[in-house]
């Protein structure tokens, strides 16, 4: 790999932060005298970033391979002893993906918000934080070292907790803001350790140091980095034990949750493990707990999206699962790299549709979130449903939409590695062709199910445009990325690219996922499409009665986190009132009573202070005689 320096269009690298940063900091110091004209400059700043980076990306597609790593240094950032890092940028392959995703679905998820927040007392925050997220994330794809990665991994922290507790007057969104950024810092930990483990064991954390020296380094080293770094990554990316936060995040603004599912919170982490890859590849424990991680979480995303009523959180759910499965490829090593972030573009563009949908039919339902209230909304809102079916094709798989190409290439790269990850892969995909049919069977098909004084509506034209251009992404990206733009050879110069023989061609896999999907949609349909569904739902099995609450995620949390925390408050408050503050009081009360006693001596006679000079002088003298005998 060569490192190029920023010469031409790339020169500019550091305006794909500065333009959304800048536009962050206007929003949120002119106060609301910018109400009016903020939110534009919010969808110019990040729509020019993404210019910005297509033509980057043109650029970069005429230099050879082996030229296309360029690096930008600002200046010198931290300098001790032999010890220094830079504010520096790295734009190669992989990052310039992440770039045009980040902005791109960023720019139309602003434009969007144009309609959706339009009413609210405060857009121009709104679209400041917006800003703030975007430039968070874009320094975090586009530092060259892992010291700067986690200013903007934390940059991203933050605006996720301003924007999920945007409505903070409501005790809900404010106590999910607080749930988010309280998760993610335990996660953060993990990346904090793991830099300190760098610069102790490489003396740098530069990504071409610690990954030029990292074949160097003893197996338990690697080991402990990459069971760090997945910690932090299981935080962003809300993957078991960490994915608590994720569908309480739904009580922000609905653009907030396409934002975070489809172009920047969540894919963090997938990006830190695959950016990370030499650390992985040489680390096999770790990887094999990535893949452990990853099945978990893509069955309790799915199980979870099977049961939920509210919309958000059925897409929530489903959010876990499909970065489940690109959590699975990168742990399946250099068979898996390719395709993780091939998903990662893929999903980021359905699943902003099926967010950025979902927000429509909300609009047009009075902000109702319940698909039991829904119903026949295909007829009164024919774009939003052409649209979402769209993402919906293209989240289960079918061809020729978008998300049959990626996820199959991950389920394919699963059955190269290992048997039963495959099987479990599909087992997985089929339950997603049943809760994705529930929610759109209970949403547009059936008989109308909403209250009198609702009168659903198509959104207006700021908002369905962005929706169109996403259906028209769900639909031809993922053969555009593969066919046109070859993904795998784009991305292998970076993470690396290996194929292995599987027992059976890959048609006789891509046929039996199909059949298994297909299964899969067909009970969704018989059971929430033929039948009449209920506007209170039933009890259910205990499955899914576990499922309503998250698989009992918060009860496990609490039992062995806050519950204990709790426990230790008490105590301490109980040693620090007893044993504390009864020492200190104790002492000051002895001291007080005895200086209470000699006081009683100080009578202010004379006579009674020479009789005690001369008792002091016989006991003196007595003491002599007795020493002498």
């Amino acid at each position: 790999m060569t490192v190029m320096p920023a010469e031409g269009i790339f020169s500019l690298m550091w305006l794909l932060i500065a333009l959304p940063l800048a536009g962050a900091a206007i929003l949120l110091f002119t106060g609301r005298r910018s109400n009016s004209w903020g939110p534009y400059l919010g969808v110019l700043t990040v729509t020019a970033s993404a210019v910005l980076g297509v033509l980057m990306l043109i650029n970069m597609m005429d230099l050879p391979a082996e030229e296309r790593t360029i690096s930008q240094v600002a200046y010198q950032w931290v300098f001790v002893g032999d010890f220094s890092v830079d504010l520096a940028f790295q734009l190669d392959q992989l990052s310039m993906v992440f770039v045009l995703l980040i902005t791109i679905v960023g720019a139309l998820i602003h434009i969007y918000s144009l309609g959706y927040m339009s009413h609210d007392p405060d857009r121009r925050k709104f679209f400041g934080y917006l800003n703030l997220f975007v430039a968070a994330m874009l320094l975090l794809v586009l530092a060259n070292n892992y010291l700067l990665l986690y200013v903007g991994w934390e940059g991203v922290g933050l605006a996720s907790y301003l924007l999920i507790s945007f409505w903070q007057y409501k005790p809900s969104a404010a106590a999910a803001g607080k749930k988010a950024f309280i998760i993610n810092r335990v996660g953060d930990v993990g990346l904090s350790l793991a830099i300190m483990l760098m610069f102790v064991t490489f003396g740098s954390v530069n990504f071409s140091d610690v990954f030029g020296s990292a074949t160097n380094a003893s197996e338990g080293t690697l080991t402990a980095l990459g069971l760090l770094l997945l910690l932090a990554a299981a935080g962003k990316s809300a993957q078991f034990p960490l994915q608590a936060w994720l569908l309480d995040a739904m009580e922000g603004p609905t653009p907030v949750s396409a934002l975070i599912h489809a172009a920047t919170m969540v894919t963090a982490g997938v990006y830190l493990i695959a950016r990370s890859n030499v650390i992985y590849n040489n680390a096999e424990i770790a990887a094999t707990v990535v893949v452990i991680v990853a099945l978990i979480t893509v069955f309790m995303g799915a199980i979870i999206g099977s049961a939920k009523d509210d919309i958000k959180k059925a897409l929530a759910g489903s959010t876990m699962s499909q970065i489940g499965y690109m959590m699975l490829a990168v742990g399946l090593g250099p068979i898996g790299y390719v395709f993780a972030i091939f998903h990662l573009l893929t999903h980021g563009v359905f699943k902003a549709g099926l967010f950025l949908g979902a927000g429509s039919v909300m609009h047009g339902m009075n902000d109702d979130v319940n698909m039991r209230r829904y119903g026949a909304l295909r007829g009164v809102m024919v774009i939003t449903f052409i649209t979402f079916m769209a993402g919906y094709l293209a989240i289960i798989g079918i061809p020729p939409f978008s998300g049959f190409w990626s996820k199959d290439e991950i389920i394919h790269a699963a059955f190269e590695q290992n048997l039963f990850i495959g099987l479990a892969a599909v087992a997985a995909a089929g339950i997603t062709g049943f809760y994705m049919t529930r929610m759109i069977a209970m949403t547009f098909f059936g008989k109308k199910r909403w209250e009198d004084d609702v009168h659903p509506h198509e959104s207006p034209k700021v908002m369905t445009i962005p929706l169109i251009v996403l259906a028209l992404g769900s639909t031809f990206l993922g053969m555009a990325l593969l066919f046109w733009g070859d993904i795998e050879s784009w991305l292998e110069p970076v993470v690396g690219f290996e194929s292995e023989p599987t027992p059976l061609p890959s048609s006789v896999y891509i046929v039996f996922t199909l059949v298994v999907v297909i299964i899969g949609a067909i009970i969704g349909w018989i059971s929430y499409g033929r039948r009449e569904v209920p506007e209170v739902a039933p009890a259910g099995n205990w499955l899914t009665r576990a499922a309503r609450k998250d698989l009992y995620g918060d009860a496990v949390n609490h039992a062995l986190v806050v519950a204990p925390t709790n426990y230790a408050a008490r105590l301490l408050v109980w040693f620090d009132n007893k044993a504390v503050d009864g020492f200190v009081n104790g002492s000051a009360a002895v001291v007080g009573g005895l200086s209470g006693r000699m006081r009683r001596t100080q009578s202010g006679f004379i006579r009674t202070y020479a009789l005690s000079m001369v008792g002091g002088a016989v006991l003196v003298i007595a003491a002599l005689v007795l020493v002498r005998i």
